[in-house]
């Protein structure tokens, strides 16, 4: 049987103090996340907006949820009233509709660009160079309720530890990078979202201050979910 708690305390046993702990929660039943929160976790990753929202209206409300998967536009308006920090975010579209849902709920959401650092085409992003364009767009100075507070991303899926490490210290860069553009309102640069259960010690080591770990807590996803 699966101990959530005892997982927890192993996993942020390991973690420096600056790093942020995501437990994936994604599939798993609310049991499990009130186990987790009764562990003292209050960060939870998502990917699917209606299961997000489900969990959201049964749980404590001091959880901060993280929408972790890709997000489709017309499904943003059920998680604009609640939702803490977007990671997927590759799109000047996807902002706009982003701003837009925050500022009909009175809010700012806080967002991370995503850059795609894998070299598989199943891994989502986009190369810094279009991040960097957007960025300097008339259209993303305009918005004026989201906060991009950092960069997310994922490494590929392989047993080359140095290829990880290598694509974790290339998104590291770009992370340092992006910080010269805190002098726009929207822009405050202080997240490195990067690290899953298997890599997650590896990001660290290379900065990141983010991790997101499922398995590693919940035990094997179910995917007939």
């Amino acid at each position: 049987m699966n101990n959530i708690k005892s997982n927890l305390v192993s996993i942020k046993e390991q973690l420096p103090s600056n790093v942020n702990l995501v437990a994936v929660s994604k599939t798993k039943p609310i049991e499990d996340l009130q186990e987790a929160y009764d562990a003292g976790q209050r960060i939870f990753g998502e990917n699917k907006i209606q299961e997000m929202t489900q969990k959201w209206e049964l749980l404590p409300k001091d959880i901060q949820w993280h929408m972790i998967g890709s997000v489709q536009t017309n499904k943003v308006k059920y998680m604009a009233p609640y939702v803490s920090l977007i990671h997927a975010v590759d799109s000047l579209k996807l902002l706009k509709e982003i701003n837009k849902q925050a500022l009909k709920n009175n809010r700012t959401i806080d967002c991370l660009l995503q850059v795609k650092i894998a070299k598989e085409d199943s891994k989502q992003g986009m190369s810094f160079s279009d991040l960097k364009d957007i960025v300097n767009s008339t259209g993303f100075s305009n918005l004026d309720h989201i906060n991009i507070v950092g960069l997310m991303g994922m490494a590929t899926y392989t047993q080359n530890n140095e290829q990880i490490s290598s694509e974790f210290s290339f998104l590291k860069e770009c992370f340092e990078e992006i910080k010269c553009y805190n002098t726009i309102s929207n822009i405050n640069i202080t997240t490195l979202s990067m690290g899953m259960s298997g890599d997650f010690d590896l990001a660290i080591k290379q900065g990141s201050n983010m991790i997101r770990v499922g398995s590693a807590i919940f035990g094997k996803r179910n995917y007939n979910i």
